[in-house]
């Protein structure tokens, strides 16, 4: 029977809400198996191995890869091609997580008392507390759901959702466990747009040497306009003698002293510059630019060095280009 369009609608709304509920269950089973299984990853002097076949499989692969991401040395193991030999990946240092909704997975029962003997550690994930695999475990992890949302309650779908949310769980409290950072993260993303967000510093994108407008504080206001004109970055730094910052004129700047000035050739730009303006450090993240920016209202920024010095400047559309936006 062919579904009418609000019929398919309200299957895709139920089969949601069915996920939604799988996962919400799992609240109040991160408990002291969680806890323990948490332990057992901190204790782990070796790597995480993550198995599963089937569809359990398939989101072993994804806790693996997650695992790995969050700075957790981990990687899949079929459990079939552990029995052909792939068994010689597992040392006694390592932590297994295995994936299985029954619990009764035939190729990882078959593998279990092997690695149990090796002196493995072992993490069950399964929709089955009172399993075979549940027993032989050192820590269990409860993903039962309450059904399926295929319709004949059979296909792999809230249980999967399930799995793959303690996995995540598993993941991500154990980045905070052992205290991963930015720069730790960063690491193992060095490529897209998340390894250019994490991982360029502002001296890595600032303008330098000619390319950074600049006048002395005892410029005219004519000069100043003539400096922000030439180097199109929307501002000029003020600077002493020495090189030192003591303001910014912006486009901003100007159109208020339009506003009150009638002879831009007598008046100085220290008396209509912003004073004190917002500086970063070259050391920076570029995001911390992005971030000081966006939170001030500004689009531009001097980079300075630990006496004040004037070394660089930042806009908007040089992190647009790198970006970091």
């Amino acid at each position: 029977m062919r579904l009418t369009g609000a019929q398919t609608l309200g299957l895709a709304r139920e089969v949601l809400e069915i996920e939604a509920a799988a996962v919400a269950a799992l609240g109040p089973r991160i408990d002291a198996a969680f806890a323990h299984a948490i332990d057992l990853l901190l204790a782990c002097k070796g790597r995480v191995v993550v198995s599963g076949i089937g569809k359990s499989g398939h989101i072993a692969h994804k806790v693996a890869a997650t695992f790995a991401s969050t700075g957790t040395a981990a990687f899949f193991v079929h459990p079939a091609e552990a029995s052909h030999g792939d068994l010689g990946m597992i040392s006694a240092d390592d932590v297994l997580v295995a994936f299985s909704n029954s619990g009764e997975t035939s190729e990882l029962l078959t593998i279990l008392p092997l690695i149990k003997r090796l002196g493995a550690r072992v993490i069950a994930v399964t929709g089955n507390p009172d399993s075979t695999l549940a027993r032989l475990a050192d820590a269990t992890l409860d993903t039962s759901v309450a059904k399926e949302a295929c319709p004949m309650n059979l296909a792999p779908t809230a249980s999967t959702t399930a799995q793959l949310a303690m996995g995540d769980a598993l993941a991500v409290a154990l980045l905070h466990a052992k205290g991963i950072g930015p720069n730790d993260f960063a690491r193992a993303h060095p490529g897209g747009s998340l390894g250019q967000k994490l991982l360029t510093r502002v001296r890595d994108v600032m303008r330098v040497g000619q390319a950074v407008p600049a006048v002395p504080v005892e410029a005219t206001l004519a000069e100043a306009i003539l400096e922000v004109t030439l180097k199109r970055m929307g501002m000029t730094a003020v600077v002493d003698r020495e090189q030192r910052i003591v303001g910014m004129f912006t486009d901003g700047d100007l159109r208020r002293a339009l506003a009150r000035v009638s002879d831009l050739r007598s008046t100085g730009v220290a008396d209509v510059m912003t004073k004190a303006p917002r500086t970063v450090a070259a050391d920076a993240l570029a995001a911390e630019a992005v971030h000081l920016m966006e939170s001030n209202q500004i689009s531009q920024l001097l980079i300075g060095d630990a006496q004040g010095h004037l070394i660089g400047a930042l806009n908007m559309h040089d992190l647009f280009q790198s970006k970091v936006v």
